[in-house]
């Protein structure tokens, strides 16, 4: 498990631990613009976040960080690894800490405003302090690159919610199993799991927008519809460049190149359903691109057409 795997399995663990007190409240409680601060449930969602943010990092440190040797803080530069599809990890990461932040300060009673700027800071700050880690491991080292992408995610998220007080354009994951991972299961994984969080192979990344958002209220247009743009790679079987061979095993020359998508989308928070249930399952999957028919162009110089991609 690499450092930024590792990161961002951490990140979206203490995600799921936020949301807990609000998922069944959390699209009522965006709406109450004008709600006084309910102290009690403030209270314990500081108490949660506190908790939560103190023994995660904890957690980390003596799960991870404290068998490996330490070193005095410096910076390391990864910018080139997996093509950059890690970063869009640390991006999304970054957008649905920030998201779900903001659902528990708006389900406490805090206004807009503040909710927004208070979630988008918690995923930042969250972020931030694994990065610094990071930075005192002789493994690693701070990542400018992943520090960019961090910030850009809150960003996002902050951005939208002043600006529409909600959130027109989501950043989305998909995944499928590839042949890559045969060849350097320690990196990529071997089960389903595994390849889901360390092949980023099959990773792929998108913007997913909301058409119904920018168009008059009174239009018919579903508003669940969504247009996606996406991006990944393929053919890596190393961070930074492929091997011939590992353990003795011959690897492919595979070439390494991206891929850009067009694609279809769905935005499950935006079904309409009178049942809590229902939409604290919406939200909490709504990271993930809804497969749909999808135009693919690629560094080869390829055009395909999935009838279906994921």
């Amino acid at each position: 498990m690499t450092a930024c795997i590792k990161t961002r399995l951490f990140a979206l663990l203490l995600a799921l631990f936020l949301f807990v007190p609000s998922w069944l409240n959390g699209q009522e409680a965006a709406k109450q613009d004008t709600s006084g601060i309910r102290r009690g449930r403030l209270t314990g969602v500081l108490a949660v976040e506190g908790t939560l943010y103190v023994a995660s990092l904890t957690g980390l440190y003596f799960a991870w960080y404290k068998d490996y040797p330490q070193t005095t803080f410096h910076l390391f530069n990864d910018d080139g690894e997996w093509m950059q599809v890690d970063k869009c990890g640390h991006a999304i990461t970054a957008f649905y800490i920030s998201r779900i932040g903001y659902s528990t300060y708006r389900w406490s009673g805090v206004n807009e405003t503040k909710a927004a700027w208070f979630g988008g800071l918690f995923g930042f700050a969250y972020m931030l302090n694994i990065e610094i880690l990071d930075g005192f491991s002789s493994q690693w080292g701070f990542s400018l690159g992943d520090f960019t992408a961090n910030t850009l995610g809150s960003a996002i998220f902050v951005t939208q919610q002043l600006a529409w007080h909600e959130q027109r354009f989501s950043l989305k994951y998909s995944f499928h199993q590839t042949k890559y991972a045969q060849y350097r299961p320690d990196l990529l994984g071997d089960n389903l799991i595994q390849n889901m969080i360390k092949d980023y192979n099959g990773h792929s990344y998108w913007i997913s927008g909301n058409i119904s958002s920018f168009l008059p209220e009174r239009s018919k247009f579903p508003r669940w519809i969504n247009v996606a743009v996406g991006y990944g790679a393929e053919g890596m079987t190393g961070a930074f460049g492929n091997s011939a061979n590992h353990n003795g095993q011959q690897i492919p020359p595979f070439p390494r190149y991206r891929k850009f998508f067009l694609s279809l989308d769905i935005d499950l928070t935006r079904i309409r359903t009178k049942s809590a249930i229902l939409r604290g399952i919406f939200t909490v999957v709504s990271f993930i691109k809804i497969p749909a028919p999808t135009l693919e162009y690629n560094t080869l110089g390829q055009f395909k057409v999935h009838a279906l991609y994921y």
